[in-house]
């Protein structure tokens, strides 16, 4: 095998969980009393940390409006919008198979640890992964940041793992420190936008990603 390890974003390279961050950002805006960002703007952001994110999307934010729309966001997320956030047809079966071939998997997502931590549990994925790491855990992506921490606690150097993401945060996390990428193409960023970071191929769906590897 060429890499050790493969290393996955979340939200929209593994769930398809943009639709429901897209409407509770706008959600969370309008309880907030700030201006109801396009869909469009939402996407363009996905992959970042919230408080990163938010002031792409608003601009300048007080202490007390960032903890607010915080809030009011985890609370669309997690218990009004009801929007499906499904795995990628395919996705649950490529990390399965991507294990039992001996590949180590981690995790480097824009989540939260707990909310990472949550959805693990929900699809039942949490077993394939050998280190997860969460915004808070890091610096906000893209800073490589939690690539090292990763790397280090699995001793393995950057030419070791391959990044898979589907936004250009993702992968020029990984270009920062030399480490392959793989870009998705069914995500928030298209093929042009992900070329600029120099990816090794891109993917049109999960399932093709164990064939290329």
């Amino acid at each position: 095998m060429k890499y050790q390890l493969v290393i996955f974003d979340w939200d929209g390279t593994l769930m398809d969980s943009v639709a429901r961050i897209v409407s509770s950002m706008r959600g969370a805006a309008g309880d907030c009393g700030l201006p109801l960002p396009s869909p469009e703007r939402v996407r363009h952001i996905i992959g970042l940390s919230l408080r990163e994110a938010f002031p792409v999307i608003f601009g300048a934010l007080s202490a007390h409006q960032t903890d607010a729309l915080f809030e009011a966001y985890r609370r669309h997320y997690l218990e009004l919008d009801t929007t499906p956030t499904p795995l990628f047809a395919g996705a649950a079966e490529t990390i399965s198979q991507l294990h039992g071939q001996g590949y180590r998997l981690a995790v480097a997502t824009g989540k939260a640890r707990v909310g990472l931590d949550r959805v693990l549990a929900d699809t039942g994925l949490e077993p394939y992964f050998h280190a997860l790491r969460g915004a808070d855990q890091a610096k906000s992506k893209p800073d490589p940041l939690m690539l090292y921490q990763i790397l280090d606690e699995l001793q393995l150097r950057p030419e070791q793992a391959v990044m898979v993401g589907d936004s250009i945060y993702d992968l020029a996390m990984a270009e920062a420190i030399g480490m392959d990428r793989i870009g998705v193409t069914y995500g928030v960023h298209d093929k042009t936008q992900l070329c600029q970071h120099a990816p090794i191929t891109l993917i049109d769906d999960i399932r093709q990603l164990g064939h290329w590897l």
